[in-house]
């Protein structure tokens, strides 16, 4: 009985694993758009984090400062978009299995 609980929980790994591979080539895939000042800004990043596009609407270019700020909240808006839907995508990949801290590396989480 034993074996057959390993061999059931090393097939249930490998479908995990499986499931995290295909989550995070979906995610490499992935765009998120964050806005800010009524979408006056808006920053898109991959799943990745890395940024793809950056629009200003023309009457923010009128004060700079209010443009630095309006930047950053975009961009942690949509920092905080990819950072939600990768949680989403993990979480379904790892069928809401939580991954203990010291291997979530292993899985990409």
């Amino acid at each position: 009985m034993f074996k057959g609980n390993i061999a059931q929980a090393m097939q249930m790994a490998q479908r995990m694993q499986d499931g995290v591979k295909k989550a995070q080539e979906e995610l490499a895939a992935l765009e998120v758009t964050g806005q800010a000042g009524a979408g006056m800004v808006s920053v898109t990043l991959s799943g990745r984090m890395e940024a793809r596009r950056v629009r200003i609407d023309p009457q923010a270019l009128a004060d700079a400062e209010m443009l630095e700020d309006l930047l950053v909240a975009a961009i942690n808006d949509a920092v905080n978009r990819a950072n939600e839907e990768s949680a989403r995508r993990m979480s379904a990949a790892t069928a809401g299995m939580p991954i203990p801290p010291g291997l979530k590396g292993m899985f990409g989480a």
